[in-house]
């Protein structure tokens, strides 16, 4: 009998392993996959060219860490002070970073 969990508003098979493997590629194209396994407790073993270069697993309390938007804002606030970039400007840094990938 196949079992589900629901992610979201996703209805997927419940894992029956102890530890799951996937490639990075894996890893990069079903990222549902492995959202869905780490939602049920499962550690994933990643591998490259057949050989593992990590493992993954869930937070242990089962919970992410809840993020702290005050902190957040005050890291902000340290970092840029009140400059407001315009679109012109985060685009124009954004280039000069990544290159004009348009």
């Amino acid at each position: 009998m196949k079992q589900f969990i629901t992610i979201g508003n996703k209805r997927k098979f419940k894992p029956n392993h102890t530890m799951q493997t996937l490639t990075v590629r894996d890893l990069r194209y079903d990222f549902g996959k492995v959202e869905a396994w780490l939602a049920f407790g499962e550690v994933i073993e990643i591998t490259k060219h057949g050989k593992p270069v990590a493992h993954l697993s869930p937070p242990p309390s089962g919970q992410a860490p809840k993020f702290d938007i005050e902190a957040h804002r005050r890291w902000m606030k340290e970092t840029w002070g009140d400059r407001v970039f315009s679109a012109e400007e985060v685009r124009e840094m954004r280039e000069a970073e990544l290159g004009d990938q348009s």
